[in-house]
């Protein structure tokens, strides 16, 4: 009798093991799908400022509700600030976290504006002149070294138009251009699905894309100019 009894007892701390694994794998699969950033609630401004410049150049990203609401950007003796809603600006809500965002300010010329999307990991860059009667360049298409599978190097943005891709100088607007070969169908916020991994710096570009059904390699020496 003291075996079976002896047998109860081991199958009782197993069945709750296997219940508590069953549960715990439960409670992970209905959390849902990690974001792209550490945190989509933006509390702060995000602010930027070229301090070392006499003028300080700056530009500001307000916070609303844990969302990012608007750009702000000017200088020292610019006379206004220039505002624009966020929205506005790329065409679609997104959701930010400060690490990943970057900016770059060219004096009182410019700034370059660059972040990823956290509930989709899609890149953005927008060119903001000081100048109001200038234009804003705005590209919805940016491949921005805060993913983790896209190494860009510091001062550069890199971009695709679905069939090249683009490389650009922040401090000269200096550019080059490696091609696919092929029209390549991207989906920008699932951008994994079609380019893998992209390694950039001023002389060489290397990418892994997939073009038709096979994932290929490509590489190219590049000037920018």
């Amino acid at each position: 009798m003291t075996k079976p009894i002896s047998m109860r007892l081991l199958l009782i701390p197993f069945a709750a093991i296997v219940l508590l694994t069953l549960a715990t794998g439960a409670c992970k699969s209905s959390s849902g799908p990690a974001t792209f950033c550490d945190t989509s609630c933006l509390k702060d401004s995000i602010k930027f400022i070229k301090e070392e410049h006499p003028y300080q150049p700056y530009v500001y990203i307000s916070a609303d509700n844990c969302v990012a609401d608007t750009i702000t950007w000017s200088y020292i003796d610019m006379g206004i600030n220039r505002k624009l809603g966020l929205t506005d600006l790329v065409g679609t809500p997104v959701t930010l976290d400060k690490n990943k965002v970057g900016c770059f300010i060219k004096d009182t010329a410019y700034a370059w504006l660059y972040f990823n999307d956290c509930n989709t990991g899609r890149g953005f860059q927008l060119k903001i002149p000081f100048n109001k009667k200038e234009n804003i360049g705005r590209k919805s298409s940016g491949l921005n070294a805060f993913d983790p599978k896209f190494s860009v190097a510091d001062g550069l943005l890199a971009y695709s138009d679905r069939g090249n891709l683009f490389v650009e100088d922040m401090a000269t607007g200096k550019t080059a251009m490696m091609t696919f070969g092929a029209k390549v169908d991207i989906d920008y916020s699932k951008i994994h699905e079609t380019v893998d991994s992209i390694h950039v710096t001023p002389t060489h570009v290397w990418a892994k894309v997939l073009l038709g059904s096979e994932w290929k390699t490509l590489e190219k020496n590049i000037e920018l100019k």
